[in-house]
């Protein structure tokens, strides 16, 4: 049995931190960073089952092509999405009332739609990247024993060896995205890249203020990187420990974010609404159709 401290159920049988009960999520859960783009999704959906808010984690469950989803807010970073992904595979794989993981195993299929600075040339403001990868700048899922076995352990030496990694900089790791949710987004307009989840987004991502960077000619190198077919295209902070997790956790995971500014380039669209709109449909279109 799980303990009380470890597992922790409010008074009336949600999970701590979402306040979900199993009955109240889909099989498949769009994840936002916004709690008001959770509001964004929803208002395309045919009928809407079930809402709860608890702090920056808002939740709304309905169907949209009679595809029954969950909608979900995460707030920003991957010391959330710790939580979210952790208290969603208990909601589908142990039974809250004893504490005790379930025999049979559940799988969630996870899609993150969020923004993203693009960091190369090519990679056009309002442009839909596809993350086949996540590079995680956290370190988080380096607290999780035998991370190794669902890492990529050769893009993690060359990129290591690439930018001669500061080894008072987090041990980051490189995780895969899902082949059977990616197989839906191969074809135009979206593009395939390898995502960056930075653990802060001025420092982390390069940016200067008033701070000098410790590693000021990271993001240059980070451009420059090739390993095989692979380039980096995008930073972000959530992916990595969403695919980290949802592999060693038996989940399927895949993110889709609109570039919203070229840090390479030094362009931005501060008024990306509508081109998120485009996104959220285009996304909701794939995962509900064929």
């Amino acid at each position: 049995m799980i303990p009380h401290s470890e597992l922790i159920i409010n008074d009336d049988g949600s999970i701590f931190h979402l306040h979900l009960k199993p009955e109240n999520l889909a099989s498949l859960v769009i994840l936002v960073g916004d709690p008001g783009r959770v509001d964004t999704i929803a208002s395309y959906f045919n009928k809407i089952e079930f809402t709860a808010q608890n702090r920056e984690f808002k939740t709304v469950t309905g169907y949209y092509n009679s595809k029954r989803i969950s909608v979900i807010s995460t707030g920003i970073g991957t010391d959330n999405i710790d939580i979210v992904i952790n208290e969603l595979d208990a909601l589908v794989n142990i039974d809250l009332e004893s504490r005790t993981i379930k025999k049979h195993h559940n799988s969630l299929d996870i899609v993150r739609i969020g923004t993203s600075g693009g960091l190369q040339t090519d990679l056009p403001v309002n442009s839909f990247v596809v993350s086949q990868k996540s590079i995680g700048f956290d370190g988080m899922l380096n607290f999780y024993a035998g991370r190794e076995k669902f890492c990529d352990l050769e893009f993690e030496k060359a990129f290591k060896e690439h930018t001669n990694w500061n080894p008072s900089l987090p041990a980051f790791y490189v995780a895969d995205a899902s082949e059977k949710l990616l197989a839906k987004f191969k074809k135009a307009p979206f593009i395939q890249g390898v995502t960056i989840s930075a653990p802060g987004f001025y420092g982390p991502q390069g940016r200067v203020l008033r701070l000098p960077l410790a590693e000021p000619q990271l993001n240059r190198q980070i451009e420059e990187f090739r390993y095989k077919d692979f380039r980096i295209t995008n930073f972000e902070m959530e992916s990595s420990a969403i695919y980290g997790l949802s592999k060693m956790l038996g989940h399927e995971a895949l993110t889709v974010c609109l570039i919203i500014a070229n840090r390479v380039a030094h362009k931005a669209n501060e008024s990306y609404h509508s081109a998120m709109e485009n996104l959220i449909t285009s996304v909701l279109e794939r995962l509900t159709t064929g």
